[in-house]
């Protein structure tokens, strides 16, 4: 749990726009939506992630703060940082997700969804309860003013009751304008004070009891 005070973790540069934050995170999740209409099913992931790579520079996006990731089947269930298996291609019945966080005049945009391909009722079920889960932590934040340690043991509660495996190695983050990591390079979950709006990304990663896929949501609190 860090030791660090509020003020100083949740620091800002003078001139931070909450306006231009949450239109920067609007575009994010414009680029993920884009992103996934140009994903086909046969595709080979290391091809799908070059069109991550090329849509974020059509998107105007000079430079990330963490590289960009699309991962397929059962490279879903892999942690962030950590390399996927090569040669994965997306199938008929698979499922996907996007990581991108590009920075834009500025600001960090952050954005991250898991998609379908086909009529998985595991892997639809999966995809939605990230989505869920992320929803009731947000409104845990905003109607009981929990910290970062209080959300994510609730989020672990709630996936395990839902009967998944929640991935504490992704486990939230500072965000804002760039570079927001100069003053908290730690997650969400070891935050032990109320995370203030706009500027802290939830990140939820679950994945099966037989670690065969996964999926991922993440959003600011706002």
């Amino acid at each position: 749990m860090t030791k660090l005070d509020s003020a100083t973790i949740e620091k800002t540069g003078a001139d931070f726009s909450v306006e231009k934050m949450l239109e920067i995170r609007a575009k994010a999740q414009e680029a993920v939506k884009l992103i996934a209409s140009r994903v086909q099913v046969g595709m080979l992931e290391e091809d799908a992630n070059k069109v991550v790579v090329d849509t974020l520079r059509e998107m105007g996006a000079t430079k990330a703060f963490h590289k960009p990731y699309i991962r397929f089947g059962s490279n879903t269930t892999i942690t962030f940082g950590a390399d996927s298996v090569p040669g994965v291609r997306l199938g008929g019945d698979d499922i996907y997700f996007i990581d991108i966080a590009p920075v834009w005049d500025g600001y960090e945009g952050d954005a991250g969804d898991t998609f379908v391909t086909g009529s998985n009722t595991e892997m639809k079920r999966c995809a939605v309860d990230a989505r869920k889960i992320f929803e009731a932590v947000a409104a845990k934040w905003k109607n009981e003013s929990a910290t970062g340690v209080e959300l994510y043991d609730f989020a672990q509660k709630m996936a395990k009751d839902l009967g998944w495996e929640l991935n504490m190695d992704l486990g939230g983050h500072r965000l804002g304008d760039y570079s927001s990591a100069e003053h908290y390079e730690g997650p969400l979950h070891e935050v032990a004070f109320h995370p203030k709006a706009n500027i802290w990304m939830v990140e939820i990663h679950i994945r099966n009891s037989q670690n065969t896929f996964g999926a991922f949501y993440e959003d600011l609190l706002v």
